[in-house]
């Protein structure tokens, strides 16, 4: 549930602090007054995408900040490592130049993650969402969403993954044979090539060390001869003096035991220096160098980099070029009999698939039913007695018979009028149907719905009269299970909530100011007043107002009780 709204510079609020309550919020106020700027605002602070023209004007940043209990987001801010204590605070900073920051319970965190905490908090219905039902590739969607049917659709993904998998390796190597012999021809070709170099991994770095050795190979002797001469040459070298002095040190660690330790490392040394002479004339009696091998490794290493430059890989990516064209030219010259096989498990496939298609396709029929019944209940009590809510089936049309969505077409139909014959719903409903039906539709999948608020921005759009009426009842009745807030201008509507906030639009010192204010029971008269009747609010209005308060009042403790 969303427990308070902090918003500072968005748009033409300067600073506004709200605290809703549980049940219906009813959000009114003039055209222009800034009440889908509320709306917008809890969009942004929830990973919405926002812009610099978001910002109120001179203004360095725009925040906003909400406070949320934990509900069904628990989880996720656990495995998303965010500690929270019980109240979630989430914030997102919006510069004047279009770069927004945000935090979850004072820890960094993307867009993106707040777009997926989102889904566990709050579902906005804007004024166009209507226009979706009209979009048919979604039906399937909302009836997906509907039914109880999650592992038998998963279960029909994997097998059609397993399907296109074997599809796709069939065309893969189906071709003609003009194009297969061309392809053997290079495929041979490149790997004469590469097997005639003789490849292996890491020569060229050995090559080019050895190489560079040579190069300098004769300021490399001379230091060599020079550090051999004064370890082990004459009489007075290092080593017989390191020996010595091993020799001596270690007649006086028998006299001092305390000596031993230094006695030990002179002796220690003598050995290193031993180590070191010996590698030291092992290395230059491996310099036999010759012009020969200089002029072999100069030959080599071109090789290596003509290969390297024409195939755009290093030396260890060249061997594994050379076993992937081996193993593509095996498959061209035994792809027949691998098309054969693959042919075999993909009948064999397409099978399981169907099969899996057709237990969806049962569960998605009854679930179709159900969805049925319950649109038509629901609309019959959005004052659409007479409607007709259909989900229609039918055949996907394709060659195998199935898509990645399984063996069905699905879209819904509706007749608006008693003896009409169900159609499409975007040639027959009118813009204040299609919101009534988009509201059945929100109070029917909200049972299954984890999210705690759910937002109405002008779901009134093209209603009125008792259809109001009956609108407002509604979105009571969704209110006994979430918290609801609902942007109106219908008077029916407003008086039904629980809770109303007037968003009014002020100018002072020629700026223009919005602030919000909740609505005590003279408040929401006057306000209601207005909505009835605009500017011309006398004492027979305002007990009309009163009258209907009252009403809502009584319909909201007998829907309780």
């Amino acid at each position: 549930m969303l427990n308070e709204l902090h918003i500072e510079n968005i748009a033409v609020i300067e600073k506004a602090d709200i605290e809703f309550s549980s049940g219906l919020n009813i959000l009114t106020g003039e055209t222009g007054a800034g009440k889908s700027i509320v709306i917008d605002s809890i969009g942004a602070v929830l990973g919405e995408r926002v812009t610099k023209e978001l910002v109120r004007r001179g203004a360095e940043k725009g925040v906003v900040t909400a406070v949320f209990d934990e509900g069904e987001a628990k989880q996720w801010l656990e495995d998303n490592e965010f500690e929270c204590d019980g109240e979630l605070i989430v914030q997102r900073r919006i510069s004047a130049d279009g770069k927004s920051t945000c935090r979850i319970c004072g820890a960094p965190a993307t867009a993106s993650q707040l777009k997926e905490l989102a889904s566990f908090l709050v579902d906005i219905h804007g004024q166009n969402d209507g226009r979706q039902l009209m979009d048919e590739r979604r039906h399937l969607e909302y009836l997906d969403s509907f039914g109880d049917y999650a592992a038998v659709r998963d279960n029909y993904k994997t097998e059609y993954s397993k399907f296109t998998a074997l599809k796709k390796e069939a065309d893969s190597l189906s071709m003609d044979e003009v194009e297969k012999e061309r392809l053997s021809e290079s495929l041979r070709y490149q790997i004469g090539e590469l097997e005639r170099a003789e490849l292996k991994a890491g020569e060229k770095d050995s090559l080019i060390a050895r190489r560079d050795l040579l190069r300098n190979s004769e300021k490399l002797t001379e230091a060599m001869d020079s550090a051999i001469e004064l370890l082990m040459g004459g009489d007075d070298n290092a080593i017989s003096m390191a020996q010595n002095a091993a020799y001596y040190a270690s007649k006086a660690s028998a006299i001092a035991s305390e000596l031993e330790g230094a006695a030990n490392s002179i002796n220690d040394a003598v050995f290193a220096l031993s180590d070191a002479a010996e590698t030291l004339r092992d290395l230059k009696d491996s310099l036999d160098f010759s012009p020969q091998e200089y002029d072999s490794l100069e030959s080599r290493i071109s090789q290596l980099n003509k290969l390297e430059r024409k195939y755009g890989k290093s030396d260890e990516e060249l061997i594994e070029h050379l076993e992937r064209c081996r193993t593509k030219l095996d498959e061209i010259e035994y792809a027949d009999d691998r098309i054969a096989k693959l042919q075999k498990e993909l009948e064999k496939q397409k099978a399981v698939v169907l099969m899996c298609g057709r237990e969806l396709s049962e569960m998605r029929r009854t679930a179709g039913t159900a969805l049925e019944k319950r649109i038509t209940k629901e609309l019959a009590e959005l004052s659409m007695p007479s409607v007709v809510f259909k989900v229609e089936f039918t055949p996907v049309e394709n060659r195998q018979g199935f898509d990645m969505t399984g063996i069905d077409c699905v879209r819904f139909l509706m007749s608006a009028n008693a003896g009409e014959e169900p159609g499409r719903i975007s040639k027959i409903a009118s813009g204040g149907e299609l919101s009534r039906i988009m509201l059945a539709m929100k109070n029917v999948f909200a049972e299954k719905d984890v999210v705690g608020t759910m937002i109405f921005d002008e779901i009134d759009t093209g209603v009125s009269g008792i259809a109001a009426q009956r609108v407002g009842e509604k979105l009571f009745t969704v209110s006994k299970g979430k918290q609801v807030m609902c942007v109106t201008h219908l008077p029916q509507i407003a008086a039904m909530g629980e809770h109303q906030y007037l968003i009014k639009k002020e100018e002072k010192n020629g700026r223009t100011y919005t602030r919000v204010e909740k609505l005590d029971e003279d408040g929401r008269a006057y306000e209601l007043s207005r909505l009835h009747g605009g500017d011309n609010i006398t004492g027979t209005t305002l007990a009309g107002a009163r009258e209907q308060l009252e009403a809502c009042r009584k319909f909201r403790e007998a829907a309780i009780n």
